[in-house]
């Protein structure tokens, strides 16, 4: 690993609920030594990535990140039409719904909404990049994804992270078979024990799969259907972001999403 890399990696350990972290927590969570985590803090400020509290001296994210965000989104707009699909669909689900972007090896989130109405909820952590091999979201690009994210994934460490992880190269394969043929993707206790999840992927203009979205839920909440209104719902999300991105489902997957359940109201037309 780089030393750029390594620097760059103490970025992702904050999240929602981490939003200031010191040298002495920054030590601990990157196993590495207090003076190169130093070293690596003090360049991230001097660039802007990172910013300290002038009281507690933690540090927080620093104003480059604002900066490249707002170049990156009016470029490359992607999180203001991912954001109303999403809320939408969590709202009329009362599930959590999440969208990732392909970051290499990883998807990464990008957005989510959680319409909080159970007790019993997946907590989603939303600087967690998820692997392509143990998540809905990750099965999902492999299965419709860009040529090389299979062998990408198949050529990486495949750990397992809860009961029902598949980590062998021929259980993966057959699974991305089911995946194809039915148009979706699932995980049942791939990644987190107890959580079930289903995910499908959207498309850019140039008709590769950039993203994906996905619905976890605690197993015990799983019935017909609802999961017959996720698979509606996943379906109208994906094809209302592939519009707003300019991009066209292929026209395989959407003859199978032909044979997907319908809900009474389309996600993409009333956004759209």
């Amino acid at each position: 690993m780089g030393t750029i890399t390594k620097a760059l990696k103490l970025l992702t350990h904050f999240s929602s609920d981490r939003g200031e972290i010191g040298l002495a927590s920054f030590v601990r969570l990157s196993g590495g030594d207090k003076a190169t985590v130093r070293r690596h803090l003090v360049e991230l400020e001097q660039n802007g990535f990172l910013e300290q509290h002038p009281e507690t001296r933690s540090y927080r994210l620093g104003p480059a990140l604002l900066r490249l965000a707002s170049v990156r989104e009016k470029h490359f707009p992607i999180r203001a039409g991912i954001t109303p699909i999403v809320d939408k669909m969590a709202a009329e689900l009362g599930e959590l719904v999440h969208a990732s972007l392909l970051q290499g090896g990883v998807m990464s989130p990008v957005y989510h909404f959680d319409p909080l109405r159970h007790g019993l909820r997946v907590i989603f952590d939303e600087n967690e990049l998820l692997p392509l091999h143990a998540t809905a979201s990750g099965l999902a690009m492999m299965a419709f994804g860009p040529e090389g994210v299979v062998d990408i994934a198949l050529s990486s460490d495949m750990p397992s992270y809860a009961p029902n992880t598949v980590i062998a190269r021929s259980d993966v394969l057959h699974l991305l078979e089911q995946f194809r043929a039915c148009g979706y993707s699932y995980s049942d206790q791939f990644f987190t024990k107890e959580i079930i999840s289903f995910g499908m992927p959207f498309f850019g203009p140039d008709g590769e799969a950039i993203g994906t979205l996905a619905v976890p839920l605690p197993r015990s909440r799983l019935s017909d259907g609802l999961k017959s209104r996720i698979l509606a719902s996943l379906r109208h999300g994906c094809e209302a972001i592939t519009h707003s991105c300019g991009g066209a489902i292929p026209t395989s997957l959407a003859e199978t999403w032909e044979d997907l359940p319908i809900s009474e109201t389309s996600t993409h037309d009333e956004i759209s």
